[in-house]
């Protein structure tokens, strides 16, 4: 009841408090969806490129001259070499490698994938690591004022702010 006459008395801290909340719920969604896409590509990690690189390698594998190629992308052998040395080097552009798999018959797929194996793992490992640092100069200053903390309650505070940093996903995340 006391809530509700709250909510009465000051609809705009109910206004951001759903706004945060709603953002908040966006960011999950979104993490949910990444996370399901990521998870395709990772199995995909342990295989690396083919050694020409994928242009020149599925060109050979399936018996299509150079100047097959040149043809369906309306090029000139030297751009069509070029595209195949770049593309092997990794610096052709996204657009053109589309392009070409385009005039392949194919559809060009990329991702990302986390090193840790899942976005999830990836947030908490960045959240508890900031969490560490944050409580830890807390720590660290309230040992210089004759406050030391236990063991126990700082591991405590590590995971409640851990908890916290991945609810609110603050920018300072990232730095």
């Amino acid at each position: 009841m006391v809530l509700l006459l709250f909510c009465i008395c000051h609809p705009i801290v109910l206004l951001l408090f759903c706004e945060t909340t709603y953002e908040m719920n966006k960011k999950k969604i979104q993490i949910a969806q990444l996370e399901s896409r990521m998870k395709l590509f990772s199995p995909t990690i342990q295989f690396p490129n083919p050694p020409t690189g994928w242009v020149k390698g599925l060109r050979l594998a399936l018996g299509m001259s150079l100047q097959q190629l040149v043809s369906k992308l309306s090029m000139t052998k030297q751009s069509v070499h070029s595209i195949e040395m770049r593309e092997k080097e990794g610096t052709i552009s996204l657009k053109l490698l589309r392009e070409t798999a385009k005039a392949m018959d194919m559809d060009l797929v990329y991702g990302f994938v986390p090193k840790d194996g899942s976005l999830n793992k990836y947030i908490e490992n960045k959240s508890r690591s900031l969490a560490e640092k944050i409580v830890l100069q807390t720590s660290h200053t309230m040992k210089l004022e004759d406050q030391e903390n236990s063991k126990q309650r700082i591991k405590k505070a590590i995971e409640e702010r851990t908890t916290i940093i991945k609810q609110e996903l603050p920018k300072a995340l990232w730095d």
